[in-house]
C-alpha cells in the first residue's frame, strides 16, 4: 500500500507503474473516491464540532432547553447519516487502495512476462556429459530417494515422498544455509505457515493471489513462504532504530495450489503443493539507497549458496510484467537443469520500500542520522526486502542432475560432505 498523499501528488507515476507492470488500475477512480471520502470527513467533523458547541450551550443555558435539544437531535441524526455513508465510501476506498501498484525502479526493463527478463550475470560451467544425463526423477528412483507413485496415492496430484539420501541431502543443505547466514548476522526463526488474513493482506499476497492460496475453514491461510509470518511478527510495532537493519532467516513448511500452472511440471519436484523453505528477509531504514544495497547483499548470499553447491546458474532482472504488485525490483536466480537443457528458477530476491510495512504498520522513530537534520523523532515506515535462501525439495533437481556421474552415482558437493559423511550417493 502506498501513501494516499503520494498517490494524489503522483497520479501519472502510478498510471505508468500500472502500465509497466501490466496491472489494470484506474488511479483517477481512486482519486474521485478519495475526494468523496475527504468531503464526508470534513462534513462529519464540522457537525461534530457544532454538536460539541451546542452541548456546551445546553449545559450553560438557564432557561427552556427544548429548542436546543431538538437542534441537537437533528445534528446527531445528520452526523449518523454521514457516518453511515462514509462506511460505504471507506470500503470502496480501501478496496482501491489495496490495488495500487508500487512504483518499479527505473532500472526494471520493459516486458510482458518472464520470457523477457534480462540476464545480468552467469556463474559456473554447464556440464558436458559423455552420456545421456538422467532426470532428477530417474536418479531419485534409481537410488531409492523418492517415491512419486505412493506420494500421489497418499497426497494426490503433485504428491511425493522423499527418502534416505534425499532426506539427508535436504538436511545438509539446510545446515549449510544456517551456518552461512547466521555467520552474516541473520537470526534464524521457525515461523508459522498457518496465518491470519490480515497478515496475507499486509505482505501483499491478498487480494490478488487468492487463487494460489489454501484457505482454511476458519478464514485463515496456509502461506507459500516464511516471509508472510516473518513480516507479521513485527506487525503494529515500532522498531528500535538503532537495531536496523534487522536481518532474519525464516524456516517454514510452505503451501501453494499452483493454480496457474495447469499442465506444467506435472511430475517430479519442480512444482509441488507442499515444500520446505528457508527465507531471508530484512527490515531497514526508509532509504532507497539502503534498500538497493541490501537487495544486492541478499542476492549475493543466494549466489554464494549456489556456488557452494557447485550448481551452474545465471541471474536475471525481472521485467515489469513479471513483477508483483508490491515489488520495486526483483532478481531471479535460475539453476541449470541438464535433463531440460535450460535454466529453471530456484531463488527470487525482491525489495518493496514501505509497501508491506505501511500495510502491516511496522515503523521506527527516525534518529535523523541519514535523512538530514530536522527529522529527529519523526515516525517512519521501515523498508522491507526478502530473498529465497533455499527452497527444498526443488534445490535437489539441479543438485542431483549436475553432479551425476556416468555410472549413475551422484557426487556430493564438497560443502555438503561434512554433513553427509560421504562423497558419493550410490557407491
Amino acid at each position: 500500500m502506498l501513501d494516499i498523499k503520494f498517490i494524489r501528488e503522483n497520479t501519472e507515476l502510478i498510471s505508468e507503474a500500472a502500465r509497466k507492470k501490466h496491472i489494470s488500475f484506474d488511479v483517477a477512480a481512486l482519486v474521485k473516491v478519495d475526494d468523496t471520502r475527504r468531503e464526508l470527513l470534513k462534513e462529519i467533523e464540522a457537525k461534530r464540532a457544532e454538536q460539541n458547541l451546542l452541548s456546551k450551550k445546553i449545559a450553560a443555558f438557564p432557561g427552556d432547553r427544548d429548542t436546543l435539544l431538538e437542534e441537537g437531535k437533528h445534528l446527531k441524526e445528520g452526523m449518523e447519516e454521514g457516518e453511515e455513508k462514509l462506511k460505504g465510501v471507506m470500503k470502496e476506498w480501501q478496496t482501491l487502495m489495496l490495488q495500487v501498484p508500487n512504483v518499479p525502479d527505473i532500472s526494471v526493463p520493459e516486458g510482458d512476462s518472464d520470457a523477457e527478463n534480462q540476464e545480468v550475470s552467469v556463474w559456473g560451467e554447464i556440464p558436458k556429459f559423455d552420456f545421456t544425463p538422467k532426470s532428477h526423477i530417474e536418479l531419485a528412483e534409481m537410488h531409492d530417494m523418492a517415491d512419486f507413485e505412493r506420494g500421489v496415492k497418499v497426497a494426490g496430484f503433485r504428491g511425493y515422498f522423499l527418502k534416505n539420501d534425499a532426506v539427508l541431502l535436504n538436511m545438509a543443505m539446510w545446515q549449510l544455509v544456517v551456518d552461512l547466514l547466521t555467520s552474516r548476522g541473520f537470526s534464524p526463526m521457525f515461523v508459522p505457515s498457518h496465518v491470519k488474513r490480515e497478515t496475507m493482506l499486509g505482505t501483499g499476497y491478498l487480494p490478488q493471489g487468492e487463487e494460489d492460496l489454501y484457505h482454511t475453514q476458519d478464514n485463515t491461510y496456509l502461506a507459500g513462504t516464511g516471509e508472510v509470518a516473518g513480516m507479521g511478527y513485527y506487525m503494529d510495532e515500532i522498531l528500535p532504530a538503532e537495531k536496523l537493519p534487522m536481518k532474519m532467516l525464516a524456516f517454514s513448511p510452505c503451501f501453494r495450489r499452483e493454480a496457474g500452472s495447469h499442465g506444467k511440471d506435472t511430475k517430479g519436484l519442480m512444482r509441488v503443493h507442499e515444500f520446505l523453505k528457508w527465507e531471508q528477509f530484512i527490515l531497514c531504514e526508509a532509504s532507497h539507497e539502503e534498500s538497493v544495497r541490501l537487495h544486492e547483499e541478499l542476492r549475493q548470499n543466494a549466489e554464494d549458496l549456489m556456488q557452494a553447491l557447485e550448481i551452474p546458474y545465471h541471474v536475471v532482472v525481472n521485467c515489469g510484467g513479471d513483477l508483483g504488485q508490491g515489488q520495486v525490483k526483483k532478481y531471479d536466480i535460475e539453476a541449470w537443469v541438464p535433463s531440460e537443457g535450460k535454466y529453471r528458477e530456484t531463488h527470487s530476491a525482491s525489495y518493496f520500500h514501505d509497501f508491506q510495512t505501511r500495510r502491516l504498520n511496522i515503523r521506527y522513530k527516525d534518529p535523523a542520522t541519514s535523512l538530514g537534520a530536522g527529522s529527529e523523532g519523526k515516525m517512519r515506515f521501515a523498508h522491507s526486502l526478502n530473498n529465497t535462501a533455499l527452497a527444498t525439495p526443488r534445490a535437489l533437481i539441479p543438485l542431483l542432475e549436475n553432479h551425476q556421474q556416468a555410472d549413475g552415482t551422484i557426487k556430493i558437493p564438497k560443502a555438503l560432505q561434512k554433513y553427509m559423511g560421504k562423497e558419493f550417493i550410490g557407491k
